[in-house]
């Protein structure tokens, strides 16, 4: 299988699928064009689409795309999304086709109450729910939830390949040398990453074990990311869930 980044308005990703026999998939079509553009310069067809929530920046596309391509798409069960013909739960599984992997639904709240993810290793598409070096803005859940959906993804193997849906990470790492001065790989990585970005190159897709070592948010149980936390809100944090809470806070107005 194929995975190609196509862009979308200043700072989306589009990730497409394909099979090598013709057949296409993409997840979070915000803008249907720049979909439609590669499919028919590649002579693919549409085969389905996948939705991770129902933000307009990543659904906008699928009417203009049913239009041209009769094809299925999935979205979350707990999400009103226009346009969704399977709404999925928590762990179901979906199978697209040959030599298309079988994804398992993974439901994720905090950036959205019904947000979900698709995971068939190595490949997790996760829309805005776990960035490269950070995570989502939390509009509609609570710490509890969204830390929890975190501490699910940390639980896949360290060669996961994060397929997030923007390219946040150089803002995202700036926010991590903050909270972890000290981490000499956030450091290693931010040089990078600005190294990629000074050529206008992409970021991601990223892999967890770095993630791990790296971004803030999976790190709530690290003694000095609690503190940096705490002193910044002047607070008590006696759980990696109010950590969370205080670093998401922190990095809104960072």
């Amino acid at each position: 299988m194929h995975i190609t980044r196509i862009h979308a308005f200043k700072d989306n990703y589009i990730w497409l699928l394909e099979n090598g026999q013709g057949q296409a998939v993409v997840v979070d079509p915000g803008d249907a064009q720049p979909v439609l553009d590669y499919l028919k310069a590649n002579h693919l067809n549409l085969l389905a689409i996948l939705i991770t929530h129902h933000h307009a920046d990543h659904t906008g596309g699928i009417p203009k795309l049913a239009q041209h391509y009769p094809c299925q798409v999935y979205g979350p069960a707990k999400e009103t999304i226009h346009g969704v013909t399977q709404r999925l739960q928590h762990h179901e599984q979906v199978t697209l086709g040959h030599n298309f992997p079988t994804f398992t639904v993974l439901d994720c709240p905090g950036h959205t109450l019904g947000h979900i993810a698709f995971y068939s290793a190595p490949y997790l598409f996760c829309g805005d729910t776990l960035f490269a070096g950070g995570c989502g803005r939390m509009f509609e859940g609570t710490p509890a939830q969204f830390s929890s959906s975190l501490h699910q993804f940390m639980q896949l193997p360290s060669d996961t390949r994060v397929y997030c849906a923007h390219e946040y990470t150089e803002a995202n790492l700036a926010f991590a040398a903050a909270v972890e001065p000290g981490n000499t790989d956030i450091q290693t990585r931010r040089e990078h990453v600005q190294a990629l970005r000074a050529k206008n190159q992409a970021t991601v897709p990223s892999l967890l074990e770095v993630e791990l070592a790296t971004n803030p948010f999976l790190r709530t149980q690290i003694a000095e990311v609690r503190q940096a936390a705490e002193e910044h809100s002047g607070q008590h944090l006696a759980s990696t869930e109010l950590v969370f809470g205080a670093l998401r806070q922190w990095k809104d107005s960072f």
